[in-house]
């Protein structure tokens, strides 16, 4: 898979590196939401607000400030993890579809808050940013859309590894454990509060770095690209790649970048009839994901 991976930069043209390039930063993200909801069991209807702080963050620093893209990806990780455990730490006294819907609310009030007068000067209000993507350094023999694919796609890996040592430890099974049995983990030594809260943080700050290499990729953000409807498909992409699952990530990625363009295609006039229909499809036939499918066929 990693050949396959590198071998899109020298193949693929144009608009194909571009579609590859977001596979990586919608894959980054849905690692991060399925610590949240496929390890720890929490539900968040919200994390577009988390890919927006990332986006901005980025967008901020290298228009404002002239800060290196490659500095900003790790920064806006940081910002969005410290957003999402300030809100994960009050919000977590909630449970279930309270905790829904306060995540909910996130995702539906993030777009208006960009739009505010008070953030305009640095947001760019409705107006959004315009950014410049990044020439390969070093002299190497790359156009900008292929270098900002493979950097993409190291800091791709680098999360998977992150993602994959932390549920793999200690920590992977507190989290597993008050998803499972909150009273039984509790009893024996887990601090409920704060592995949810730190959870949480974790979680929204995969999403920020997501975000941040969506904003260099795009090369413009505006408020209304981070609309409900980007959470909404972040939770249908763990869904169908296999909730709990690291390499669901990849899966659901590609599923959220290319269903939406095919069910357009089958039928102009309901183009969301045919994606629900394809959802529905998968709920039905796949409700382990396609990550479990993969898993029972090897």
């Amino acid at each position: 898979m990693l050949v396959l991976a590198v071998s899109v930069t020298f193949f693929a043209k144009g608009y194909q590196l571009f579609q590859a390039t977001m596979i990586v930063s919608y894959a980054i993200a849905l690692l991060g939401l399925n610590l949240l909801t496929g390890y720890n069991g929490q539900i968040s209807l919200g994390h577009g607000a988390f890919y927006a702080v990332g986006a901005y963050v980025t967008a901020i620093l290298m228009d404002k400030y002239g800060v290196p893209y490659w500095v900003c990806v790790p920064i806006s990780g940081a910002v969005a993890l410290v957003v999402g455990y300030l809100f994960g730490r009050p919000a977590l006294r909630l449970e279930g579809l309270y905790l829904a819907l306060a995540t909910f609310a996130l995702g539906i009030a993030a777009p208006q808050l960009l739009k505010s007068r008070h953030f305009e000067p640095w947001t760019g209000g409705s107006s959004g940013i315009v950014l410049n993507k990044p020439e390969a350094p070093f002299g190497l023999p790359l156009d900008a859309d292929q270098w900002f694919y493979v950097f993409s796609l190291v800091v791709g890996l680098l999360m998977l590894l992150v993602a994959r040592n932390l549920v793999s430890g200690a920590s992977g099974r507190a989290m597993r454990a008050m998803r499972d049995h909150p009273l039984a983990a509790e009893a024996i030594g887990v601090p409920g509060s704060h592995c949810k809260s730190v959870t949480f943080g974790i979680s929204a700050g995969f999403t920020g770095v997501a975000g941040s290499l969506f904003a260099v990729a795009v090369q413009f953000v505006s408020p209304d690209t981070f609309a409900m409807f980007l959470s909404i498909s972040l939770l249908v992409g763990i869904v169908v790649g296999g909730v709990g699952t690291l390499w669901g990530a990849l899966y659901g990625a590609v599923f959220i970048m290319f269903v939406p363009d095919l069910a357009e295609k089958v039928s102009k006039a309901a183009p969301w009839a045919v994606y629900g229909v394809v959802l529905i499809v998968f709920v039905y036939l796949l409700p382990g994901g396609l990550a479990r499918l993969m898993r029972r066929r090897a």
